[in-house]
């Protein structure tokens, strides 16, 4: 299992799965992370917190602990 957090800079994946329950993964899915969204990872700040992406054409930061729900591939 690879994580969005895990995922270099640069790299393009697919989402696989979202972990969590509730209003949390509701509100990732709401940002447009869905099962099978293409993700660029654009670039992750020296902390590692928050991680800039770009997901259906537009650009997004998530918190690390929401790109650790992230499962890719």
């Amino acid at each position: 299992m690879t994580t969005l957090k895990e995922t270099a800079v640069g790299s393009n994946v697919t989402v696989k799965r979202i972990c969590g329950e509730g209003d949390l993964k509701r509100h990732i899915m709401e940002m447009g992370i869905t099962k099978g969204a293409e993700i660029y990872v654009r670039k992750v700040a020296p902390l590692g917190d928050p991680v800039e992406i770009t997901v259906r054409g537009y650009e997004l930061s998530l918190r690390k602990e929401y790109a650790e729900l992230i499962e890719v591939e």
